[in-house]
């Protein structure tokens, strides 16, 4: 492949890959902290619905998590707080609110700052610099990472120098903060678990991992990715999971993805971290879903343990 750039990153310098030496063991210890099984968190995404139509609001996400499901550790989206992230009040509200309860601040789910992968390199730059508020927002709230998309366009092979350039950059500023930079497999290529797995070993930093999701693996149209295979393909990068659910059966199992299966794979690749509820049925409202997802993955650690 013809490539125009440099194989180092354009914003690679010596500074930060000695920040990279120097944080990897402090965040590999807060994602993969000792734990006989895994712990369960929930992804604000669950509650979409709930947050667009106002019924409920960001800052009560904390309080919503403790008190309606017994979940003490959150995932944020950045869509429900967009203009906040610099809003230094804003953030130490969230702070205190969580704090007060109880509750982690696990990561912040990155969408709309611009394609991390862009064909354009003036458009991938300010895409990576886009994020810059996010992983100083996320670092004020004590999270572990932030979770971006790795869109991008052309070959499979260009898309994957163009994914890996822009998140290599951006790994480099979370580095200095002390944040690790995680990516979805969120639709197009980063749907395929190969190919992601191949950016995060072109990437080769670690604080720049995966967020392994059970359900989206949608290439185009009706084409998808072999869920187990991908999960399996991601979890040696894995400092996240989402239970992603969708609808369940009488005896309480979800209809699209096998748990005690997927989980098995989360499991046996060594993974003690947090497993984020991320329900996105409609047969059930939000709740009940959430509720639905919550005991079945308690069900699935009783008895895979």
């Amino acid at each position: 492949m013809s490539n125009p750039f440099s194989r180092r990153s354009f914003l690679t310098s010596s500074a930060a890959a000695a920040a990279v030496a120097a944080v990897g063991s402090t965040v590999s210890a807060n994602v993969f902290r000792p734990a006989a099984k895994f712990e369960i968190s929930i992804a604000e995404w669950s509650l979409h619905k709930a947050l667009f139509e106002k019924k409920i609001d960001h800052l009560d996400f904390s309080k919503i998590a403790k008190e309606e499901f017994g979940i003490e550790a959150v995932e944020y989206v950045n869509q429900f707080f967009k203009d906040k992230a610099r809003d230094k009040d804003y953030l130490a509200e969230l702070n205190k609110r969580a704090n007060d309860l109880g509750v982690k601040q696990l990561l912040i789910m990155i969408d709309g700052e611009g394609q991390l992968g862009d064909a354009n390199l003036k458009k991938r730059i300010e895409a990576v610099e886009n994020h810059y508020k996010w992983v100083e927002a996320a670092k004020d709230l004590d999270c572990h990472s932030v979770r971006v998309n790795a869109g991008s366009s052309g070959s499979y092979e260009d898309q994957m120098y163009r994914a890996a350039d822009g998140l290599r950059a951006l790994s480099e500023f979370g580095a200095h903060h002390g944040l690790n930079v995680i990516v979805e497999n969120h639709g197009g290529l980063s749907s395929n678990g190969e190919w992601l797995a191949g950016v995060m070993k072109q990437v080769d930093m670690k604080n720049c991992g995966t967020l392994p999701d059970f359900g989206n693996f949608r290439l185009n149209g009706n084409e998808e990715y072999d869920r187990y295979k991908g999960v399996t393909e991601l979890m040696p990068f894995a400092k996240a999971v989402s239970a992603k659910s969708h609808d369940f059966d009488e005896k309480g199992n979800e209809t699209k993805t096998d748990y005690f299966k997927m989980m098995k794979i989360v499991l046996d690749a060594g993974y003690s971290g947090y497993v984020g509820i991320e329900y996105e049925g409609s047969k059930l409202d939000e709740y009940a879903g959430v509720k639905a997802t919550k005991a079945l993955l308690e069900r699935v650690r009783s008895e895979l343990g």
